[in-house]
């Protein structure tokens, strides 16, 4: 690209206190490793890759690290970080703040508190919340607050509760499943039907959600569930947003393109966690794919998130 246009919803920050208090703890990213990051290091990366903005958020497992005291606190403390990032550079940088789920209280308070106090873009939400998944009954104040302000919400995917499998880190494979997992979760149990005005984005292409929301609609509506029509799941599905860190692909790309509504595919690295040459390697992908409709690439790169984040509009 000649200058830097994309508008990146799914790049990271990795805010110092995150970071030391996950290495206190023994933890790191589903087996994946926690990499440096400065605000100078993510300009740097977005002007080489042609992305003018980077919506950030915190990574698995988020803020909740199973003490709900600290968890409260973290959540701030990240979430105070993040705006600072984005006030010193707001054409360069959004935010979407941390939510410590599953304490529900705690997850309004943050959410509003990010929302109107630190001005925050949206939320990120962990596809699964210590085990708990993101359409659970007793998560619905949360969904109803976020729907009221027809907030932006990631979903970034979590290690769902089992072992890893040997040798293959949770980002590899697991995340794929689990962001899967959360996003039928939430409308099997109504919460998309019920929160007509949140706007979902899944990770990484939305799983494998695409390529299956068929196989989803007709066993649901013939064999888990009769009282619901097909064409009332799909409905629901078809109101995720998906980004397309690591999945601007010859294969996921005419899946996603040929399942999203217009306007519902948006440009995402994963950086850092996703190092830069591996944002080469799926930009050369989204850059040269050679079935996009008039106007699509220009949607997926910027013009789509204008629409979801306006304070970025050109």
């Amino acid at each position: 690209m000649p200058f830097p246009a994309r508008i990146d919803v799914h790049q990271h920050v990795v805010p110092p206190v995150w970071a030391e208090t996950l290495a206190a703890q023994g933890l790191d990213s589903g087996g994946w490793a926690i990499p440096g990051w400065s605000p100078k290091s993510a300009i740097a990366m977005m002007d080489q890759q042609g992305i003018a903005t980077g919506v950030l958020s915190v990574t698995a497992p988020g803020v909740h690290l199973g003490d709900e005291a600290q968890a409260r606190g973290l959540a701030r403390v990240v979430n105070e970080y993040g705006a600072e990032v984005v006030k010193d550079a707001p054409d360069r940088f959004g935010h979407f703040a941390g939510i410590p789920l599953p304490d529900v209280d705690a997850a309004v308070a943050e959410a509003v508190h990010a929302l109107d106090t630190l001005h925050a873009d949206g939320v990120v939400l962990m596809s699964n919340a210590r085990g708990r998944y993101l359409g659970d009954p007793d998560f619905e104040a949360l969904w109803a607050e976020l729907d009221r302000r027809g907030a932006n919400v990631l979903i970034h995917p979590a290690q769902p509760p089992m072992a890893l499998l040997p040798g293959t880190p949770a980002p590899l494979a697991d995340y794929v499943f689990d962001t899967t997992r959360s996003a039928l979760n939430l409308v099997l149990n109504g919460v998309m039907h019920r929160n007509p005005n949140v706007r979902v984005i899944l990770s990484h292409g939305g799983g494998f959600l695409p390529y299956a929301a068929y196989r989803f609609t007709g066993l649901t509506s013939t064999v888990v569930d009769r009282e619901r029509k097909a064409e009332d799941i799909l409905r629901d599905l078809k109101r995720f947003y998906f980004d397309t860190a690591l999945s601007a692909s010859p294969s996921a790309l005419p899946a996603l393109l040929a399942f999203a509504e217009p306007g519902h595919i948006l440009y995402g690295s994963d950086w850092p966690f996703a190092p830069h040459e591996a944002g080469s390697y799926y930009n050369h992908y989204l850059e040269t794919y050679p079935d996009f409709a008039p106007g699509q690439a220009d949607a997926i790169n910027r013009k789509s998130a204008e629409i979801l984040f306006p304070r970025l509009a050109r």
